[in-house]
């Protein structure tokens, strides 16, 4: 390069971009409740209601617990103050109501994978009509690379995903993915944080309906293995991902869903 340009290896410049990431990406002192009632209604924002289907659930304050949406409500209705605290066999602690009987799945993936602490489980319409055509998501985007080599595919439905043979085949077909797409079903992210897990629900939907309409218009190109993976790693740093769910979260108080904190 022309004059004193200093070039430096990419390695550089990706720390560069995580130590400005911590300094300069703060954290809402927001509760649990608070930020699965915030990610109710960033999804419900988005096109991820459909009527009473769907369900998100975050780990409890004691080991064997979760928050849940109370059953009759729909995502634009979430606030901190009636989400239920159900135990491991969705027995209400907190709360009044019921929970959603689908959340039974929800439980298998919480034993066999203890690092998560959220599940996003939604049928927004762009993954539902992916999930109805028996192809998995091809993440072949920049926007979307979050889940290559991340998203796995369960190709059968195994029905209503209220009993245990249900939860097995889906906490056995996740595996170790952040993702997944249902067949004839929807979506379901699962991560240590309710922030990744709400951000990737969103992303997946917009690959989703992406791929669909490249489907259409032609054949979809593969990414390349190694930049893809490095784009997949850079999409999901922590303070990114977080300062993304925050951007939602203030374009939905600003939309009237402040009253989902109270």
């Amino acid at each position: 390069m022309d004059g004193d340009a200093v070039v430096r290896p990419k390695e550089a410049y990706h720390a560069k971009a995580e130590a400005d990431f911590r300094r300069n990406l703060g954290i809402p002192d927001w509760t649990v409740r608070q930020r699965l009632a915030l990610a109710c209604r960033i999804l419900s924002m988005e096109g991820h209601g459909s009527g009473l289907a769907g369900q998100l659930t975050a780990r409890g304050p004691e080991p064997g617990t979760y928050y849940t949406m109370r059953f009759g409500l729909g995502l634009d209705e979430i606030t901190a103050t009636n989400l239920l605290l159900v135990d491991d066999d969705l027995k209400v602690l907190q709360g009044e109501g019921m929970p959603n009987p689908s959340n039974r799945f929800h439980l298998w993936i919480y034993r066999a994978r203890p690092q998560v602490n959220c599940i996003v489980h939604t049928h927004p319409p762009q993954v539902s009509a992916l999930s109805m055509i028996g192809v998995p998501l091809k993440p072949s985007h920049m926007d979307t690379s979050m889940f290559y080599e991340d998203c796995a595919w369960l190709p059968e439905w195994p029905g209503v995903p209220i009993g245990d043979e249900e939860g097995r085949l889906i906490s056995e077909a996740l595996g170790e993915n952040r993702s997944i797409l249902l067949a004839h079903h929807g979506l379901l992210t699962a991560t240590t944080n309710i922030e990744e897990s709400a951000v990737l629900a969103l992303f997946m939907e917009r690959c989703a309906g992406l791929q669909l309409r490249a489907m259409a218009a032609g054949t979809i190109r593969d990414l390349p293995p190694e930049v893809a993976r490095e784009a997949h790693d850079y999409r999901l740093k922590p303070k990114p991902v977080q300062a993304t769910f925050f951007y939602h979260a203030r374009a939905a108080m600003r939309a009237g869903h402040a009253e989902a904190l109270g």
